[in-house]
């Protein structure tokens, strides 16, 4: 790159980190209220809750990052025309490609970005977060390392941990189960550990006893021990099967819905978010062409600069709404998801034409009055 192209490229780069770290920032705090309910009813820490918000940042990335692009493309270029500078790089003899080069460039990485979130980065971030928001919601063997509560568990189980170490050693320990009103039963400990197992969690006791009062007699029998292991239901009723969403998968199980026992009614989403994410990352290259098509393809004359930027803006818009909109008519009929691909290469082609074109002047001339 020339100077003019790097002092350009410099600009757009740090305007649209700028750009992208705001609007990630404003959806990440909406995003995150959504889920301050696992903090005050499921007893989630701090730590946990913030590493649960930034899995879901990069589903937004692909959307926020053309969008930010386009802004920055618009900003810098009308600044550019505003200061004269790109009326002096033309005048010396750069031509269209050469104004629109640094942007260009900048699209095509972002193009790169898009890419790698949307066939590896979204899948697998996505599933991430709904598997730990599903263990969160369903699975109560975390609550157990809450300190200094009584915790509720299903079937009339209670359990409460008096202490908990940073090794992850439990102390104070009291277990019990009224799940069998003629068998009920209290169990004390003065240390243990949560073990997690593929079938469960399970407390491990050691020093303890195990108290029973006969409904009958109303005698109590204390039965003392060195070592007991507990097993634990920690799920609620009817979350044992979690439903993989289409955002989860990656493109081998989204083109071939049949393989993975997705029902009829939803194969038609599943193929077209297929389709959208071979598609949507081109809209960075189309945005931007969109842009410069608007600013640099005409005179640069200050008077017209706010016309052409509302109008750039006016078409981003509704590339956007039409866009969504072609997505949700194919998922219902999927004989028309080649128009998605027609749609962007469409758009694409127009606006590299409209761009690239050599503007043509108008001479003013001025008719002296005798």
């Amino acid at each position: 790159m020339n100077g003019f192209s790097r002092y350009v490229f410099q600009q757009l780069f740090v305007g649209m980190v700028f750009v992208t770290i705001c609007f990630t920032c404003i959806i990440w705090l909406s995003q995150s209220l959504r889920l301050v309910e696992l903090i005050v009813n499921r007893g989630v820490d701090a730590g946990t809750f913030v590493y649960l918000t930034l899995l879901m940042l990069p589903n937004f990335l692909p959307v926020i990052l053309p969008i930010a692009l386009f802004c920055v493309v618009v900003f810098i270029y009308a600044k550019l025309i505003m200061d004269r500078e790109l009326v002096v790089m033309r005048a010396s003899g750069l031509g269209q490609m050469a104004l629109a080069k640094p942007a260009v460039i900048l699209a095509f990485l972002v193009l790169g970005v898009g890419y790698f979130l949307n066939l590896y980065l979204i899948p697998e971030s996505y599933r991430m977060f709904r598997q730990m928001q599903w263990d969160i919601r369903y699975n109560y063997s975390h609550i157990l390392l809450r300190e200094g509560a009584f915790n509720e568990l299903p079937n009339g189980k209670t359990v409460y941990v008096r202490e908990r170490t940073a090794e992850g050693e439990l102390h104070g320990i009291l277990y019990h189960d009224k799940d069998d009103r003629d068998n009920q039963f209290t169990i004390m400990a003065a240390r243990g550990a949560l073990v997690e197992t593929k079938d469960g969690a399970r407390v491990v006791m050691f020093d303890g006893n195990r108290q029973v009062v006969n409904p009958q007699t109303n005698r109590l029998s204390v039965l003392y021990f060195d070592r007991h292991v507990l097993e634990i239901d920690g799920r609620k009723d009817g979350s044992a099967d979690r439903h993989i969403e289409a955002r989860e998968r990656h493109l081998s199980e989204l083109f071939n819905p049949e393989d993975e026992n997705i029902s009829v009614e939803d194969r038609g989403k599943f193929i077209v978010e297929g389709h959208k994410r071979l598609v949507s990352p081109l809209q960075a290259l189309i945005l931007t062409f969109i842009a410069l098509a608007c600013l640099i393809s005409g005179g640069f004359s200050r008077r017209s600069q706010t016309k052409r930027i509302l109008v750039s803006i006016a078409l981003m818009v509704s590339l956007l709404i039409s866009t969504l909109g072609l997505e949700n008519i194919s998922a219902k009929n999927l004989r028309l998801v080649p128009l998605i691909y027609l749609h962007s290469l469409f758009a694409l082609l127009g606006s590299i034409y409209f761009m690239v074109r050599t503007p043509n002047y108008r001479p003013t001339t001025k008719v002296a009055m005798a």
